[in-house]
């Protein structure tokens, strides 16, 4: 077993505060004896054993950090909790040394810098600007009013994650009447079966956990259960009586407080202009202007896909009002009526080894990687898988963890966590490990896990997270990887490696019946094919409501209430949106990637990295998708440049010019928009 591994089962709940406590004051003190040493600053005496020593606290927090996303219990949600203030307030105090931030200053205006590689000088370029982002040229009062708003916020950040993970789990529903599941196909049913059995309950037992949710919000029969199901979802960590014992409308109002103090404590006009400080937007009106292009160009499609389903629905079985709850469901009626293809009739085709396999193949034949899994490790749970990948010079990359099965007391949804970055240190080399995390339905006693094409598309987004992270050949851990990448450009990896999904040569791969070894038949694919932009506008505009409703909350001033925030979401979608969902929908409350996580005012990242992913497939579909010269270029300027450039300099490198939105448009068969 690989010691340099991080060794879960070795974390004792009871030890992390000290471990946590200890390791700060080290670096504490060997900050002070590294500033103290000399009064002339190099890379060398200063920057590198400072960058190794911030890589060693992230490798003992990194493993308690992700135990507590994905296998959470009470003892380890309070040791985390515990801990926050104080990491907080190290990386605030870290921010605001004087000595420390001279000390870089110095390094800059030094006859070394200009001899420094392009990613030491990157480096320490972030470094300056975070430097005033974290209040360096604040009056004293101030900075402490900076790092107490900075620990309030990741307290708020994460207590608004526990409430909507405590929420999720507490709701459930047992079904013993096979009649009230009609319409659900075997599958689906069979995974609702397994949740009743880890229960000892007979039956079939309903879930919010994500799998469970989609299921019968598209297949159930039911209208009323689908509105059950729906309303409870919506309604998470709410106000609403079943489960406003987890009420996020405080956090939110204070998270939004807190932002535009601390926006305005620096000088910003508010959090929007503070997010774009470190971003490839200029400005945030050009990011509403971004925004609000894509909404009309869109806009008239989506009117004329929301009658077509309305149409359909009433013709379907005479339904007059197209409720939230019911727009998935003859969606899915609809669309295999339209093109005779459904999820359903793809899973058997996906079981997830194939998918792995498949994947694993693309990676080599575009990269020369190869990806070899190791079976003696240490893992949090028994489903837990490990691989190393390697170059063609045989040389290691890294190593990942796959994480693919939805469970209790795991967060939901799919991420990138990392354990470590690359860094050249004074040993040796340090290779990257990350964690790709997923929440696929699990297999059964009857069938292994089978994903639909959407889950694939979920595997390949978040795989090529994990290749930025892994593949980099950034030697600086400060811009390694996805450390240092502009937000609204770390999405390009990984919206890229979506698009390989819909290739013929790769499905072929990818697909396996579990049953009958047989590939994805070239009709149903044409069928896959042909149904691949169905909504497509609807979608689009989904996508761009949640971001501009994130955009505009962070701009209010003074920053809004609860019932502002839904004035807000309501006015956002009275110019966007051709679905309106019913007055208790409670979407805000559950939104964790701009209230718990790195998105707050930046969700528009999704779609600005879209068509920097669109455009840069496009490059693939003009030269040959296997052309060997377009994937190593895109390997070396993107994959493995991490955060050492600017990411327009890096795409123009790649694609010999800037980014426009043509190719989003016509992959999302919306090119003849106006």
């Amino acid at each position: 077993m690989d010691s340099s591994l991080p060794q879960f089962s070795k974390i004792d709940t009871t030890a992390i505060q000290t471990a946590i406590e200890q390791q700060l004051a080290n670096n504490k003190r060997n900050l002070k004896q590294l500033l103290a040493q000399t009064s002339h600053y190099t890379w060398d005496n200063l920057i590198q054993p400072f960058e190794e020593q911030e890589e060693a606290f992230q490798s003992l927090w990194s493993p308690i950090n992700h135990l507590n996303s994905v296998a959470q219990n009470d003892a380890l949600r309070q040791a985390h909790h515990d801990c926050l203030p104080k990491i907080v307030a190290y990386m605030t105090e870290l921010g605001q040394n004087q000595k420390l931030y001279q000390a870089y200053h110095s390094i800059y205006k030094s006859d070394e810098f200009s001899q420094l590689s392009q990613a030491q000088q990157q480096s320490i370029l972030n470094a300056l600007r975070d430097f005033k982002l974290a209040g360096i040229d604040l009056t004293p009062e101030k900075q402490q009013q900076y790092k107490q708003i900075s620990q309030q916020l990741s307290t708020l950040g994460h207590q608004f994650s526990d409430n909507l993970l405590d929420a999720t789990k507490a709701w459930h529903q047992l079904i013993t009447n096979a009649d009230e599941l009609k319409g659900l196909p075997a599958a689906e049913l069979n995974l609702l079966a397994e949740n009743a059995k880890q229960q000892q309950q007979q039956g079939w037992l309903l879930t919010l956990d994500f799998p469970c949710y989609l299921a019968i919000i598209t297949y159930a029969d039911n209208p009323k259960l689908r509105q059950q199901i729906y309303t409870a979802y919506q309604t998470r960590a709410s106000d609403y009586p079943e489960t406003n014992q987890w009420d996020n409308s405080q956090l939110m109002e204070q998270i939004l407080a807190l932002r535009q103090q601390q926006a305005q404590l620096l000088g910003f006009d508010d959090y929007s202009h503070y997010s774009l400080a470190d971003k490839m937007a200029e400005s945030p009106q050009q990011v509403l202007d971004f925004l609000y292009d894509l909404a009309d160009k869109s806009y008239p499609i989506a009117l004329q896909e929301l009658a077509e389903l309305t149409q359909f629905a009433k013709k379907y079985d005479g339904t007059d009002q197209l409720n939230a709850w019911d727009v998935s469901y003859y969606s899915e009626k609809l669309k295999q009526q339209k093109y005779n293809i459904e999820q359903q009739q793809l899973k058997p085709y996906f079981p997830i080894k194939q998918v792995l396999t498949g994947l694993f193949d693309l990676i080599q034949a575009l990269y020369d990687m190869t990806i070899t899994e190791i079976t003696e490790f240490d893992r949090w749970d028994e489903q837990i898988q490990l691989f190393a990948i390697h170059d063609s010079q045989q040389q290691l990359r890294g190593h990942f963890y796959l994480d693919l099965y939805t469970r209790a007391n795991k967060q939901g949804g799919a991420w990138l966590g990392h354990h470590r970055n690359r860094q050249q240190q004074v040993q040796g080399l340090q290779t990257p490990i990350a964690f790709i995390v997923c929440n696929f339905a699990p297999a059964t006693e009857t069938q292994p896990c089978l994903l639909t094409h959407d889950d694939v598309q979920t595997l390949f987004h978040e795989f090529g997270h994990g290749l930025h992270h892994l593949l980099t050949q950034v030697n600086c851990s400060s811009v390694a990887g996805i450390s240092g990448v502009a937000w609204d450009a770390v999405e390009l990896p990984s919206q890229f490696m979506e698009n390989w999904c819909w290739q013929a040569e790769i499905l072929s791969k990818l697909s396996k019946h579990y049953q009958t070894g047989e590939s994805l038949p070239k009709a149903l694919y044409q069928k896959m094919l042909a149904s691949k932009n169905f909504q497509s506008a609807m979608q689009m505009l989904r996508q761009l409501e949640f971001a501009l409703f994130d955009f505009l909350i962070h701009q209010r001033q003074p920053s809004p209430d609860t019932a502002e925030i839904y004035q807000i979401l309501a006015e956002v979608r009275a110019k966007v949106s051709v679905i309106s969902p019913p007055e208790f929908n409670r979407f805000p409350h559950g939104f964790s990637h701009i209230f718990a996580g790195a998105y707050a005012a930046g969700y528009y990242s999704y779609k600005w990295a879209e068509v920097l992913s669109s455009d840069a497939f496009a490059k693939f579909e003009e030269d040959g998708l296997f052309n060997k010269t377009t994937s190593l270029a895109f390997l070396h300027h993107i994959l493995e440049q991490g955060g050492s450039k600017n990411a327009m300099d890096l795409f123009v490198e790649f694609r010999g010019r800037r980014p426009n939105t043509k190719a989003l448009l016509r992959h999302s068969g919306l090119a003849s928009c106006p």
